[in-house]
């Protein structure tokens, strides 16, 4: 069963969100571009988790016991499950795919719980996902993109096949292809997926341990990113360490974050690798920013109705330099549960939160319907946009991956134990919602490449090169062009795990046909810069980019 949307009469929605907007809008900073459009007003779910897999689809997941969904299983399927806490006969779905050509969901089943769970894509599109809560603490499940408008692809559960209970954990795919699976609730270790024989155990991580606030935590779903040495830099709470996963050893510590606030679950801020490039140079450098969160002690003082300010600054830090050090810079709005997506120029989008409380039900306050861009090559001071506000609050449990043509994907937003859609300050969100950065406004057509070839998913080597072709209708800037690759990240709890961003060492731009041009690029040569896998590849012209087209390398 696909579940289609309504077609509202342009007008009047038009004239609804004219009449939303002066109530939302926040009248301080004026606001910088960007478009929102509803895509659907109900998907059937609250999505707390979200993945773009390789055929366009987006898989989206809700936990499995907040009770009956808005979308109904198909075929008079059931979900039969004594161990449910709430419906243990349940003919809802709580996980869908939606498919971006057609704007359209189908509802997925799966049986056990997926609450605040993990995963990622493997190198050949699978989707896995890890953990969550009750019956699914141990289990693994995997989803393989299938294609055609009748797709019956659907969730595959392996019970059993983690060692630890996994609930609020990061994964991060690895230069091999396996994925590390680090941390989560009382559990201050790591294990891989798939196991070998010598890594069929879990692994302790003393520096979990070590940065756990026993009131608060704070160290839950850490910030991990794979390092350009090839080892991964792990976030918790404040602090941070360079971490060698081969040998199971601390190969960095880097300097507490100024402030000593916390930046992790419940006090949840975001972090994003930003774009890694000049990779044919002998040292190549990665830096890492850090943005929001909240005070020591907020989820105390939350629940007892005292919801202090979220925090407004940003750290950032280049981890691959000898002596690292934190800079600090000022958001232009504080923000809890923010998410941070890579653009495909290498800007970065920060989108959705509060301004108040912390993570947790019921505990944030006051949204920032604003979102705002970051231009990491700007001079300090110089690098904060203010966006086009939303009219819809995206608070705790809410989502968004960056979608192929450019569009931002924004969805979910449940801060209560069930489904609660009156008489709360947040009702449950089950619209679908696409930001649209200013680089997709009309004004810039003629300025937007697009890609000739090669085709789609066309498979790449390490270190291959890549005649790329492209038109630009108007004007070429050819000192302006550049090629980027990024790879679709897991989104949940306002972090996006595996989200990563190349830029492309090219050559000149040479024309090659009428408004026609040419460009040879060459692509990582190692995996400990790029994992194996699919990434998202975009011409980019004056910070416009082209529609992405898909690469697996």
């Amino acid at each position: 069963m696909t579940t289609r949307i309504k077609k509202f009469p342009f007008l009047i929605l038009i004239g609804q969100l004219l009449l939303l907007l002066p109530r939302h809008r926040n009248s301080a900073y004026a606001a910088g571009g960007g478009r929102w459009d509803l895509l659907m007003s109900n998907i059937g779910i609250s999505s707390m988790h979200m993945q773009l897999l390789n055929n366009d689809r987006v898989v989206m997941y809700d936990r499995t016991d907040f009770g009956a969904s808005n979308i109904s299983l198909p075929n008079g399927k059931c979900r039969n499950n004594t161990n449910d806490l709430t419906l243990k006969v349940d003919c809802t779905a709580h996980s869908v795919e939606y498919d971006v050509s057609t704007n359209s969901v189908r509802p997925l089943m799966v049986q056990t719980d997926v609450w605040c769970s993990s995963g990622s894509a493997t190198s050949d599109g699978t989707l896995v996902q890890t953990g969550g809560f009750n019956d699914g603490e141990n289990v693994v499940r995997v989803l393989k993109p299938c294609n055609g408008n009748k797709s019956t692809c659907d969730w595959k559960e392996i019970e059993g096949a983690l060692i630890q209970s996994r609930w609020y954990a990061t994964n991060h795919v690895l230069p091999d292809g396996r994925q590390i699976i680090i941390g989560g609730r009382e559990a201050f270790n790591y294990e891989f997926y798939p196991k070998t024989l010598s890594t069929n155990n879990i692994f302790n991580l003393t520096f979990l341990q070590q940065t756990n606030d026993l009131r608060e935590e704070n160290n839950l779903y850490p910030f991990v990113f794979l390092n350009v040495d090839g080892n991964l830099f792990i976030f918790a709470n404040n602090r941070a360490i360079l971490f060698d996963y081969t040998r199971d050893i601390i190969v960095k510590t880097y300097p507490q974050i100024p402030g000593g606030d916390p930046r992790n679950y419940p006090s949840t801020g975001s972090a994003v690798l930003l774009p890694l490039k000049n990779l044919e140079a002998q040292i190549i450098q990665a830096e890492v920013l850090v943005c929001g969160g909240t005070k020591n002690g907020s989820f105390l003082r939350a629940q007892r109705g005292n919801f202090l300010g979220a925090l407004n600054t940003c750290g950032r830090i280049t981890i691959t330099d000898p002596n690292p050090q934190w800079i600090m810079e000022t958001m232009p709005l504080a923000r809890i549960m923010g998410d941070m997506v890579i653009l495909p120029n290498g800007n970065v989008l920060i989108i959705n939160g509060a301004t108040a409380g912390t993570a947790g039900w019921e505990l944030g306050r006051n949204p920032v319907l604003s979102p705002v861009i970051y231009r990491p090559d700007n001079p300090v001071n110089s690098r904060f946009d203010v966006q086009n506000s939303s009219t819809i609050p995206r608070m705790y449990h809410s989502t968004t991956v960056l979608l192929r043509d450019g569009r931002v994907l924004v969805s979910g937003s449940n801060p209560h134990g069930l489904y609660n859609f009156t008489g709360v300050l947040y009702p449950t969100e089950l619209s679908l919602e696409a930001f649209s950065p200013s680089y997709l406004d009309s004004e810039s057509v003629n300025l937007r490449p697009r890609v000739v070839s090669p085709s789609s998913r066309r498979k790449v080597k390490y270190g291959g090169q890549v005649n790329i072709r492209f038109i630009i209708p108007g004007p070429i800037n050819r000192n302006l062009v550049k090629v980027t690759m990024v790879a679709p990240g897991f989104n949940t709890h306002s972090f996006t795990m595996n989200q990563r961003i190349l830029e492309l060492s090219s050559g000149n731009v040479t024309q090659v046909g009428t408004s026609t041009f040419k460009i040879n690029s060459i692509f990582p040569n190692s995996s400990k810069l790029a994992p194996p896998g699919y990434y998202m590849l975009f011409v980019v012209h004056q910070d416009i980019p082209s529609e992405g087209i898909w690469i697996r390398i």
